[in-house]
C-alpha cells in the first residue's frame, strides 16, 4: 500500500506542473476565446534565453531577471502588433495568429540562441527525499512547490481582483465588455505578460527536467487532456485537470503497463481526455455553451 502512495504522490506532483502549462492556455482563452498554440513556443523561448545567458556567465537572478523582461516585451509586441489588429475577428483568425506566432517565436529563438541542446541545473538535485516510508524525488518536490505557489497567486489575481472581474466580463461578450469601458488593449496586454511569466517558470522546470530543445516546446500537448477535462474556462478546472491528470498517468504506468506493455504513460491521458469529450464536453468546471435560435 505504501508503494501505491508512493506513486500516487508522485503523479500528483507532475500533476501541478501539468496545471502550471494549462493555465497559461486558460488565461489567454478567458481574454480572447482562442487556444494559445503560441504557449509552447513561449516556454521553449523562455527556457532558451535563460540558459543561453547563464552559459555566458551571467548570474542566475541576472539571467531570470533579464529573461523575465523579455518575456514581458514580448508580450507587449504580441499585443501591440498582432492581436490589436484583431479585436472582434473571429476566434479561428485569432487561432491562425497563434499558431503563425508559434513558429515565429521558434524561429526567433533559434536564429538568437542557437539550436543546440543545452542543460539546464537549478541546483536541486534529483535524488530521492524519504517522506513517511515513501521515496519521492527532491527535483519532483520543489517543482511542485514553485508550480503550486505560482498557481496559487495566479489564482487569487483572477478570482479576488478588478483584474479577474474584468477578464469574467470579456470571456462572457467581449462587445459588452468594451462597451462598459473594459479596455480590451490592456486586459490583453496584462493576460499575456502574465501567460510570459508562466511560460518563463514553466519553461526552467520543464527544462531542468528534460533538457532545453526545441522538442519543450511540444510539452504543450500534456495540457490538452488537462483543459479538456478542467475546462478551457476555469484556473481551479486546470489545477483539478493537471492532479487527475499527473496521478492517473502514473499509476496506470505502474499497474496497468506490465499488462498491456509499457508506454501507457504517454497516450493514457488522451484515453480519459476522450471519455470526458464523449461524456462532458465542457470539463468539470466549465461553462457549456448555451446557443438560441
Amino acid at each position: 500500500m505504501s508503494f501505491f502512495f508512493e506513486v500516487l504522490l508522485g503523479g500528483l506532483l507532475a500533476g501541478v506542473m501539468y496545471s502550471l502549462i494549462a493555465i497559461g492556455f486558460v488565461l489567454i482563452y478567458k481574454a480572447s476565446g482562442v487556444f494559445n498554440f503560441a504557449q509552447g513556443s513561449m516556454v521553449l523561448f523562455a527556457a532558451l534565453t535563460f540558459v543561453s545567458l547563464l552559459e555566458r556567465s551571467v548570474p542566475f537572478w541576472g539571467a531570470f531577471v533579464f529573461t523575465l523582461l523579455i518575456m514581458l516585451v514580448l508580450a507587449w509586441a504580441i499585443e501591440r502588433f498582432v492581436l490589436r489588429q484583431l479585436v472582434n475577428r473571429p476566434p479561428i483568425t485569432l487561432f491562425m495568429a497563434t499558431l503563425g506566432l508559434s513558429y515565429i517565436i521558434e524561429g526567433l529563438a533559434q536564429a538568437v540562441w542557437g539550436a543546440q541542446v543545452h542543460g539546464l541545473d537549478l541546483g536541486v538535485s534529483d535524488e530521492p527525499f524519504e517522506l513517511g516510508g515513501m521515496l519521492l524525488s527532491q527535483f519532483d518536490l520543489f517543482a511542485a512547490a514553485v508550480a503550486g505557489t505560482l498557481v496559487v497567486l495566479l489564482s487569487l489575481l483572477f478570482n479576488k481582483t478588478r483584474t479577474g472581474i474584468a477578464l469574467r466580463a470579456v470571456a462572457d461578450d467581449q462587445l459588452a465588455a468594451l462597451a462598459v469601458g473594459i479596455r480590451l488593449h490592456r486586459l490583453w496586454l496584462i493576460v499575456w505578460a502574465v501567460a510570459g511569466v508562466v511560460g518563463l517558470v514553466a519553461g526552467l522546470l520543464w527544462g531542468a527536467r528534460l533538457g532545453v530543445q526545441f522538442s519543450l516546446s511540444l510539452i504543450v500537448l500534456k495540457a490538452l487532456p488537462v483543459l479538456i477535462i478542467g475546462g478551457f474556462t476555469s484556473i481551479g478546472g486546470a489545477i483539478v485537470g493537471g492532479l487527475i491528470i499527473g496521478a492517473s498517468e502514473k499509476l496506470a504506468e505502474v499497474f496497468i503497463g506490465p499488462i498491456i506493455g509499457g508506454g501507457i504513460e504517454n497516450w493514457f491521458p488522451y484515453v480519459l481526455a476522450m471519455l470526458f469529450l464523449l461524456v462532458r464536453p465542457a470539463g468539470l468546471f466549465g461553462e457549456r455553451a448555451i446557443e438560441r435560435v
